[in-house]
């Protein structure tokens, strides 16, 4: 096996082990909150460096740790809007967001509309 295939084997097997931790957290159920939200502390709960994390998401998916941890919440949050009953404020606390503002700055800056509108629409 030469040293590149060795790199690329082992990138997909840092994002694997990325996955299976963040998809952990999911779904979330009871207004339980979700604890890794940040690529340092997928990082630190993996053992391994950030850059190290960032590097090898961004060779096996060609995305950056923090881009894929945005996707996957950002569904999450859809999800959730269209399907429960909680206020913007009890998801924004569910997906680890310490202010409902933060939530619907993100929200807005990644689905490109208010977690309402996007809710009612």
């Amino acid at each position: 096996m030469n040293e590149q295939h060795a790199t690329i084997k082992a990138s997909q097997r840092i994002a694997i082990d990325f996955f299976t931790v963040l998809e952990k957290q999911f779904p979330i159920k009871d207004q339980r909150v979700i604890r890794i939200r940040s690529a340092s502390q997928f990082a630190d709960h993996l053992n391994i460096h950030v850059n190290h994390l960032n590097r090898s998401l961004k060779a096996a998916l060609n995305k950056t740790t923090t881009q894929v941890i945005s996707e996957r919440i950002l569904q999450e949050a859809k999800f959730l809007l269209r399907s429960t009953t909680w206020s913007v404020a009890e998801i924004s606390i569910a997906l680890g967001f310490t202010e409902p503002t933060h939530f619907n700055n993100f929200f807005r800056k990644n689905a490109h509309m208010n977690p309402t509108k996007f809710r009612t629409g």
